[in-house]
């Protein structure tokens, strides 16, 4: 019912910045939450951030004072503001949609790689 696509995954300095994107499609109106999940082989996957349409924020506590994340509901978009990156930032981020008012389903992109370098 939903489609994500994300984009802005990119190689990195350690201490770069970067800010990934994420257009929604389909049953938009349906979607409270719009976020960010991540994992990497060997690694434990991550809600690293969630934004409600009203504007409620979730951090995991990995990302608290570094990333922030920014909704535009008229354009169906989420952006998250990557500062200060780490290594262990390295992962794929997908983008990820909660439908809280039709269907009660989560919604998942494909990813997009953020590779930080020390």
């Amino acid at each position: 019912h939903v489609q994500l696509v994300e984009s802005g995954g990119d190689l990195v300095q350690v201490g770069g910045s970067l800010r990934l994107s994420c257009v929604a499609s389909g049953n938009t109106v349906c979607i409270t939450y719009m976020g960010w999940y991540r994992q990497a082989p060997g690694k434990e996957g991550e809600l690293v951030a969630r934004i409600r349409d009203g504007g409620r924020i979730e951090y995991a506590d990995s990302v608290k004072g570094r990333f922030t994340i920014s909704r535009d509901n008229a354009k169906n978009m989420v952006y998250l503001q990557m500062n200060s990156l780490k290594p262990d930032d390295t992962d794929t981020y997908y983008c990820y949609a909660k439908d809280d008012y039709c269907y009660g389903v989560d919604y998942w992109g494909k990813g997009t790689l953020v590779t930080v370098s020390s």
